[in-house]
Formats: C-alpha cells, sequence, structure tokens
C-alpha cells in the first residue's frame, strides 16, 4: 500500500493530488525461462485532487501485470513486466487503456538495496472526447477532449539497512514521449530526494519525499511526499529481485 501527497506551486492556488495505491502481489511457486513468476494487481485506486477553484475525487484506473523474476547471482536479481491499465472514464482517471511494461535490475547484497526501475507505457487512446483527468490545450479542435501521450519513467533507489532502519537516497525521471496534438507541449521531470524506512517482524514501513531539480511544461517545481507499507500474506518464497517499479 502507498499513499502520496504531490503538490506543485501554480497559479492561483497549488494543484495537489492524494493518492492511495493498493497493490496486491501474488508470488506464485511457479517459475517460467528460470524466473519466478508473479502476478501484480492493483484495484481501483482512490484519487483526490485539488487544482485553484477545482476540488475533485474519484477511482483511478485498475491494473493488472504479470512479472518474472530471475536470481542473476551474487545477490543481483532483474524483472520483467507486462501488464496495463485499464481503460477507465472520470474527472481523475485516463480514459484511456495502456499497455506497461516494466524493467528492473537490483543487488540487494550485505544490506544495500541499489536498484534501477524502468517502465515504458503506451497509450491506446492519445485524444478523447470524454472526461479524464489530463485535458488537451484548449482550442476550437479539440474544445473538450483529453491528451493521453505515451510515457516513460524511470526510479533510482540507492539505500542501505541498519540494523532494522533503511536510509537513502531516491530519484524518479519522467518524460512524454509524444505530442498527443499539436499544441501539446511535452511534459518531463526529475526528482531527487530521500527515504528512511523501519522493519518489523511482518511489517516493513517507509516514508520518502522528493522535489523536482528539473521540470519541463509543468508550470512549476513539484514536491512529493510518500508513506508506503509492505505486509506479507502466507509464506511466499524468498524475494530475489527487483519488483519492477511502481
Amino acid at each position: 500500500m502507498r499513499l502520496t501527497e504531490q503538490c506543485t506551486q501554480t497559479s492561483p492556488k497549488e494543484t495537489c493530488f492524494l493518492v492511495d495505491v493498493p497493490i496486491v502481489i501474488w508470488t506464485t511457486p511457479w517459475t517460467i525461462f528460470g524466473a519466478r513468476l508473479q502476478g501484480n494487481f492493483g484495484p481501483f485506486v482512490p484519487i483526490k485532487f485539488n487544482s485553484g477553484p477545482y476540488d475533485l475525487s474519484g477511482l483511478f484506473n485498475p491494473f493488472i501485470g504479470a512479472q518474472m523474476i530471475w536470481d542473476l547471482g551474487n545477490n543481483w536479481g532483474f524483472s520483467y513486466l507486462l501488464g496495463g491499465y485499464i481503460n477507465k472514464t472520470g474527472s481523475v482517471a485516463f480514459s484511456s487503456g495502456s499497455l506497461n511494461q516494466r524493467w528492473g535490475l537490483s543487488y540487494t547484497g550485505n544490506g544495500w538495496d541499489l536498484t534501477a526501475n524502468a517502465i515504458w507505457g503506451i497509450q491506446f487512446d492519445h485524444v478523447t472526447n470524454r472526461p479524464q483527468l489530463s485535458p488537451c490545450p484548449v482550442s476550437a479542435a479539440y474544445p473538450d477532449n483529453g491528451c493521453n501521450p505515451n510515457f516513460f519513467n524511470v526510479d533510482l533507489t540507492a539505500t542501505k539497512r541498519f540494523g532494522k532502519w533503511e536510509l537513502g537516497p531516491v530519484g524518479l525521471y519522467s518524460t512524454d514521449l509524444n505530442a498527443p496534438v499539436a499544441a501539446y507541449q511535452k511534459q518531463s521531470q526529475f526528482a531527487l530526494g530521500g527515504l528512511v524506512g523501519y522493519s518489523f517482524d511482518r511489517l516493513v514501513l517507509q516514508a520518502y519525499v522528493t522535489r523536482d531539480v528539473y521540470e519541463k511544461n509543468y508550470g512549476s517545481y513539484t514536491n512529493s511526499f510518500n508513506f508506503r507499507f509492505v505486509i506479507p500474506l502466507g509464506n511466499p518464497p524468498p524475494f530475489f529481485g527487483p519488483l519492477g517499479g511502481s
């Protein structure tokens, strides 16, 4: 489960998202091509959105995916996930389904978690005429349409465990890969921050804060606070690789 609050200083009032992301990961006993097979399920995600005079809330697109995780030896792991977001119309969702591919590479030895996750998203509907989160630039040709660019994200983690505690820097890069309409301005950002975590017997708590050090076409720098907890259910097989992004 991850709780995210993200705010951008826009005029006349800051734009903020409050997102609650429940993710269920089913680690199966099966292997394929030498990899452990996992199922990833993200049900409808509650979102609260505030921007200027608007105060909206609703459910985001659900996610489903299958993931393979390879143990490369010497505490290295690699993962590949194929999945997607299901089409959902709503003021705080994207009125488009999308294909989602994720690659992760991790070193998890000697108390370290050195992980890079790359996410490539391909939208099925780049322009829609249904209500959604991301509107097209207002014009005579696209007065009420939504815009959905393809995207590429990279998550970076470099933390170290000290007993039950975990500390270290984190980073995020994201960019649009295309402009759905001629007037659309592609967005990109790079954020840096830090993570602190604590492990109980059957519960892991993590909090991390980031701030943009680079942004293009967002209007301002973004501050993001994330709180995440992980609860293992049952007796899953040993984990030996990255989760493949979030």
